[in-house]
């Protein structure tokens, strides 16, 4: 005996037309916004040397940062285009000759926003701020872990506090030089001086040390000042292998904490009702009506987009997806001012941000009534034909 779907056969039907444009939605804004940040840390993270896994380390740290940008976008994105196609096909208009209205239609999405206002609470309140953290912790470690060994033409790097290296001539991927200087200074006070007309450079993201290859060179070292009958050497060579050491960050990143975006939902209610003394009151406050207006807000923008996508037949523009586009943001980016205003204890918590979330879940709620009444109301005003 078949189990049928507790779910009704329309709520099915709109579930599945909404899944592929969401989850195309989805994907694109995330790679379009990962790959913004991709330029901004391979120029930082190439002049440190620092290998592909960190690259990929940090943008796994920022995935759950633009997850809770593009996943209330998506949201809203699909919905008006599987909302805008059934109505350019006539669907919306078989539904509401069935006495079905745009607030039943509209259901299966607004469960969806419920479900992923929910999922966002958790997004917001642990997985961002502890990924945050981790991003600028990696961050820190990539930038001061020690010497990078890219060169460039010319250019003096010290390997170590005694030992000096150039090159007049570098590849562009930092690997193959040429005309090769080397100074090291010994313990004993002796310098050593290497030059070779060509070497490579091989990095190890495993090891500790940086491998450099030299060929058809000499090794030149001078007296030592503790020994009197010292005399300079000079030893030529066809191939040496030196190994430079990467020095280890000596200082440690700081503790997770001194910024109230790096705290869970938990501990910034925590600190809250016992006080902290590196995070003022009002950041605490405004830090937590924000990531509860953000998740809360998800829930309305079904009925957002449900609105703008309807339009009158016959007239297709798009004027309804630029308005759509600049409510969102502007949305966004008045939350946003709202919680530096209240964090700085500029503003009232209610004024700055628990206003304008009002102001638009309500504006939601007016759009999608107002819609429904007006496809109503063309329903029944069509002409009947002549019997």
């Amino acid at each position: 005996m078949l189990i049928k779907s507790s779910l009704p056969t329309l709520d099915r039907y709109l579930i599945r037309q909404l899944a592929p444009p969401f989850m195309i939605a989805l994907g694109t804004m995330l790679v379009a916004l990962l790959l913004e940040r991709l330029l901004v840390l391979f120029n930082h993270l190439a002049s440190s040397g620092s290998s592909i896994a960190t690259l990929v380390t940090l943008l796994s740290d920022l995935l759950p940062h633009y997850m809770g940008l593009a996943l209330p976008a998506a949201l809203c994105i699909a919905i008006f285009m599987t909302i805008n196609r059934m109505s350019e096909h006539n669907e919306i208009d078989a539904l509401c000759a069935g006495h079905v209205s745009l607030l039943r239609i509209g259901q299966p999405y607004i469960r969806i926003g419920l479900i992923l206002g929910v999922l966002s609470m958790f997004l917001y309140g642990y997985i961002q701020p502890i990924a945050r953290y981790d991003y600028h912790e990696g961050f820190y470690f990539a930038r001061h872990t020690g010497w990078a060994p890219h060169l460039q033409s010319g250019m003096f790097a010290n390997t170590s506090g005694s030992s000096l290296l150039t090159a007049d001539h570098v590849d562009h991927g930092g690997s193959r030089l040429t005309h090769i200087f080397i100074r090291d200074i010994k313990p004993d006070g002796s310098v050593e001086l290497v030059t070779a007309p060509r070497g490579l450079l091989t990095i190890s993201e495993q090891a500790e040390s940086t491998q450099l290859d030299l060929w058809n060179g000499q090794i030149i070292n001078t007296r030592t000042p503790r020994i009197p009958n010292s005399h300079i050497s000079i030893t030529h060579f066809r191939h040496v292998t030196r190994l430079i050491e990467r020095a280890r960050t000596i200082h440690s990143f700081r503790s997770r904490g001194n910024d109230e975006r790096e705290l869970t939902t938990v501990e910034l209610i925590k600190a809250l009702r016992h006080g902290t003394n590196a995070i003022p009151h009002t950041a605490l406050r405004a830090e937590i009506d924000f990531r509860l207006a953000r998740a809360f807000s998800i829930l309305f923008l079904p009925l957002l987009a449900i609105s703008f996508a309807v339009g009158r037949k016959r007239r297709r523009s798009a004027v309804g997806q630029i308005m759509l586009a600049v409510i969102l943001v502007g949305f966004d980016e008045v939350l946003l001012f709202g919680h530096s205003l209240a964090a700085n204890g500029t503003a009232s918590v209610w004024l700055t941000i628990w206003v304008p979330e009002a102001i638009f879940c309500l504006g939601c709620t007016l759009a999608l009534l107002s819609r429904s009444q007006i496809s109503w109301r063309n329903k029944n005003s069509r002409p009947r034909p002549l019997s």
